[in-house]
């Protein structure tokens, strides 16, 4: 039911009373909007007392079977009244969420997320329940594992039989474009892309489906390695990683839940920011690395990270009301 629907039914002081309902509680249920596919926040209806979930974005109030009925009808005042009576309710909304915030602790909920934080790594702070588990993301994450370990043991031969040389970009038909996102230089390396895909992607998986999913890291990949190789045609420095595929990830993420919070480790304290903050601090760095690639001073191929974001910017343009 929208907004207006309830108002003719209940009058202006239930629906008021609903807006503040919602406007104080930004805990997010289990149920999405049928109309932007985003989770819906649960609040509660004193009277009478219901367990509802709204989407204050859409104006919808989503009702099970027979709560419409228990809601009691009343009178719908003047335009002015009630515009005056919505402004308080928002204000009144407004005031409740900062003292929400001031008082909140942005400690994670879960202890072993200040593992990752500590390394310098965001985590999810506050994130939507997945609709389904991220089956794919699991296995892609398990299968450049299992790759980049088999690597190690001859890493130096594996990267330069199965890395992206910009100079030899078409050799073996061009394979090394995807062959070279499951290799990773060191530890830390591929435990680094992992953390970031396993964090984000599955997010993106339950919002795209597989197949998608699936598209959108295979072209953030390859994009990655077309822009890194038109950068720098010339190298014959071999390229791995899955940095290129999982730009296109953290890219999506950020456009598509842009009011997601993450937190950080700074100096012992915990801080808290939206993911669209992070996303432009993320692009931010990305800059300076490629700044940094250029004149020589870091064989991080930044480039690559920039071609698979352009890459998840475009689809995320394509696919955002699927």
């Amino acid at each position: 039911m929208t907004f207006p629907q309830i108002r003719r039914v209940a009058g202006d002081r239930f629906t008021t009373q609903f807006l503040r309902e919602i406007n104080a509680n930004e805990h997010l249920g289990d149920r999405s909007c049928p109309f932007c596919l985003r989770p819906m926040r649960r609040f509660h209806s004193p009277e009478p007392l219901l367990e509802l979930d709204a989407c204050k974005p859409c104006g919808v109030v989503w009702f099970d079977p027979q709560e419409f009925e228990a809601v009691p009808e009343g009178g719908v005042e003047s335009p002015d009244a009630a515009r005056l009576r919505g402004i308080e309710a928002e204000a009144m909304g407004r005031l409740e969420r900062l003292k929400e915030r001031e008082s909140q602790d942005d400690t994670p909920d879960e202890f072993w997320k200040t593992v990752p934080a500590i390394l310098g790594f965001p985590v999810e702070s506050e994130t939507a329940g997945l609709a389904r588990r991220a089956w794919l993301t699991w296995s892609l994450a398990l299968l450049i594992g299992a790759l980049s370990l088999w690597a190690f043991f001859d890493l130096e031969a594996a990267v330069n039989a199965f890395g992206f040389i910009p100079v030899e970009a078409w050799r073996y038909g061009g394979v090394t474009l995807l062959t070279s996102f499951f290799l990773h230089g060191g530890v830390l390396h591929l435990v680094g892309n992992l953390y970031f895909l396993l964090v984000f992607g599955d997010n993106v998986e339950d919002y795209l489906g597989r197949r998608r999913y699936l598209l959108l890291v295979l072209t953030a990949t390859v994009v990655g390695d077309v822009v890194h190789l038109l950068a720098d045609s010339a190298s014959s420095t071999p390229c791995i990683g899955a940095s290129g595929g999982i730009s296109g990830v953290i890219i999506f993420y950020g456009l598509q839940f842009p009011r997601a919070r993450l937190s950080f480790l700074w100096y012992f304290r915990w801080v808290q920011m939206s993911a669209w903050f992070a996303l432009i601090l993320w692009l931010l760095l990305q800059a300076v690395v490629m700044i940094l690639q250029f004149s020589g001073a870091s064989d991080v191929a930044a480039t690559a990270h920039l071609g698979g974001a352009v890459a998840g910017l475009l689809l995320w343009l394509a696919w955002r009301r699927v």
